[in-house]
């Protein structure tokens, strides 16, 4: 057992010792050299600083990330990778630039050279687009077709436009709606050189970035802009939640409906072959829709905020 620490001259070679093997980085060897002692007194007075308590060792959080949370999602869903803003405002304008910011560090760690990225459109993967890194020269894939907005919001096509350029590998984007007037419409339109070039990339894709949207007025863009016999018919065969305009079940079934038809996009079986979708979900209106992408199993990595992730557990 080490000696405990006793005078002055004690307490400051054994403080200086541990600075330079935590902090610095230094080995024992290193440390014996430059203090002019043995190794085994150098690790003798590492120990003693660790059990005396003037060494504390911590686990603790970087900045906004919230890590026991973080681990607890990670390990209740099953997830490849799970990260829980500690958000101080609960603002939805301001958990979103958060969950931007640390969804686009997220990538940049985990996106490598090999890797080909999807990027489907919301306003989360929106505030990450503004905010992420230089990556390593990847190709980024367009998910899905662009919405009409108001207010002038950027659409999938900035989106997928922002990442790219942040890439710095090939741009696969078409100019083409999301939601079309009729099946026979959209058949046309993935036949289009443009889309069906994008299209035909979605086996290629490793990572993909989307949001998550629950069925109900406000929380899902794909919802308000749908027609209304439509909205009335998802509702009736369960469907709680969209990825994507990939139609989910409260028990993470997937749907198919007429609106499914119509859409531009991946669908619920080219995304299951994504090795990893990672989304990002906010606003505890959502926690349901939230739930049931993690039950179909489509989805494998989550940034949220602290009080998304709680209610999560709470609920499983």
């Amino acid at each position: 057992m080490a000696q405990p620490l006793t005078g002055p001259a004690a307490l400051v070679l054994s403080a200086s010792v541990a600075r330079r093997y935590y902090l610095d980085g230094r080995s024992k060897v290193e440390i014996a050299e430059e203090f002019g002692l043995s190794r085994f007194k150098v690790a003798r007075l590492i120990e003693g600083a660790l059990s005396s308590g003037l060494v504390r060792i911590e686990i603790g959080d970087r900045g906004l990330v919230d890590v026991d949370l973080s681990a607890r999602v990670r390990s209740r869903f099953g997830l490849e990778h799970a990260v829980v803003v500690d958000t101080r405002d609960e603002h939805p304008d301001a958990v979103r630039r958060q969950l931007g910011q640390v969804a686009a560090d997220l990538l940049a760690e985990v996106v490598g050279p090999e890797d080909v990225l999807g990027v489907a459109w919301s306003r989360a993967v929106g505030a990450m687009a503004r905010a992420l890194p230089r990556l390593s020269g990847v190709p980024v894939v367009q998910l899905t077709g662009a919405l009409s907005l108001p207010g002038g919001e950027e659409t999938s096509i900035d989106v997928v436009r922002d990442v790219a350029r942040a890439a710095g590998g090939p741009a696969y984007v078409f100019y083409a709606p999301f939601t079309l007037p009729d099946a026979g419409t959209a058949r046309t339109l993935r036949r289009q050189h443009e889309v069906a070039l994008a299209l035909a990339q979605l086996p290629r894709v490793t990572k993909a970035v989307v949001g998550v949207g629950a069925w109900a007025p406000g929380q899902s863009t794909l919802h308000d802009t749908a027609r209304e016999h439509d909205r009335r018919e998802l509702r009736r065969l369960g469907v709680c939640a969209e990825v994507s305009g990939v139609f989910l079940t409260a028990d993470g079934e997937p749907v198919r409906a007429g609106l499914s038809e119509r859409l531009l996009g991946i669908d619920a079986d080219q995304m299951r072959a994504v090795p990893e979708v990672l989304a990002i979900p906010y606003g505890l209106p959502k926690v349901p829709a939230a739930l049931a992408a993690l039950r179909s199993g489509l989805v494998g990595g989550l940034v949220t905020h602290r009080t998304f992730a709680q209610a999560l557990l709470e609920a499983t």
